[in-house]
C-alpha cells in the first residue's frame, strides 16, 4: 500500500465529509429562516453562523430567546449544549496537540460534530499518520460543510418564508447527529450514557428553557464516566 502523503489524506477528509452535505444545506437553510422569522436581520444572522458555528447550540439560544427567556438562560443552555466540544477537543488533543497555537486554534474553531466523529475514527484507524496528515485529513472534512453552512444560512435568511413548509427542512437535525452518534455507541459507557440521557430528556422536558435537556445531558455524562471506572477497574482486578 502506497504510503499516504498530506495531500492524499486531505482528500480523503473532503470524500468523509461530503456526504454530510445532505443535511447541513437543509439545516443551515432552516436556521437561517427561522433566525429571521425570530426577528434577526440578514446580517445579524450570518454573523450569528459564523462566530458561534455550532448548529445545536443556536438553535437552543434562538429557541430560548423566541420564547422569552432570560438571556442568561439562553447563554448559560448554548453553553451546556456546546459542552461537548470540550470532551471532543481533550479527545483530539492526543493526535494534533503537537500542532503549531495558530493550526489548534483553526482546528477548534473548525471542530464541529462531523469533524470530530470523521476525525477520532481516522485518527484510531491510521496510527501512522504524522501530525500534518492528521491535520490535512481534518481540514479536508471541513472543506465541504463550513462553507456551505455558511452560504446556505445566507441563502435560508435572503429568503426567509417564502420556502414551503412542505419541505419539512427540520428533519436535518435528528437525522445529522444519528447518523453521527450511532457508529460511535461501541461500548457499554457509550450505550448506558445515550439510555440514561434519553429517559431524563424524557422524564423532565416538562421543565422550562430546555432545562431538562441540560439536566439530561450531564446524567448521561456522569453515567458514562462511572460506568468506565467501574469496567477499568473490573478489568484491572481480573488482570491481577
Amino acid at each position: 500500500m502506497p504510503r499516504q502523503t498530506s495531500k492524499s489524506t486531505y482528500w480523503q477528509g473532503v470524500r468523509d465529509g461530503a456526504p454530510f452535505v445532505l443535511v447541513i444545506v437543509p439545516f443551515s437553510l432552516l436556521f437561517g429562516v427561522v433566525a429571521t422569522e425570530a426577528g434577526l436581520n440578514v446580517l445579524e444572522t450570518l454573523s450569528f453562523s459564523v462566530l458561534v458555528i455550532a448548529g445545536a447550540a443556536q438553535f437552543t439560544a434562538l429557541q430560548l430567546l423566541s420564547d422569552g427567556a432570560p438571556t442568561a438562560i439562553a447563554l448559560i443552555s448554548a453553553l451546556a449544549v456546546n459542552l461537548r466540544m470540550a470532551m471532543y477537543s481533550a479527545s483530539l488533543t492526543p493526535y494534533i496537540g503537537g500542532a503549531t497555537l495558530g493550526q489548534r486554534a483553526l482546528a477548534a474553531y473548525f471542530t464541529v460534530d462531523q469533524s470530530y466523529a470523521c476525525a477520532i475514527v481516522a485518527y484510531e484507524q491510521n496510527p501512522s499518520w504524522s501530525i500534518a496528515q492528521r491535520l490535512a485529513y481534518f481540514f479536508g472534512v471541513v472543506t465541504p460543510i463550513c462553507p456551505l453552512w455558511y452560504v446556505f444560512t445566507l441563502v435560508g435568511a435572503l429568503v426567509g418564508t417564502s420556502i414551503p413548509e412542505e419541505l419539512a427542512l427540520d428533519f436535518a437535525l435528528p437525522i445529522t447527529f444519528l447518523a453521527m452518534i450511532a457508529p460511535m455507541l461501541r461500548t457499554p459507557a457509550h450505550l448506558a450514557a445515550a439510555l440514561v440521557s434519553v429517559i431524563f430528556a424524557l422524564v423532565f422536558a416538562v421543565l422550562p428553557y430546555n432545562l431538562g435537556l441540560l439536566l439530561a445531558g450531564v446524567a448521561g455524562m456522569m453515567t458514562g464516566a462511572q460506568l468506565e471506572v467501574i469496567l477499568e477497574r473490573r478489568k484491572e482486578a481480573r488482570m491481577s
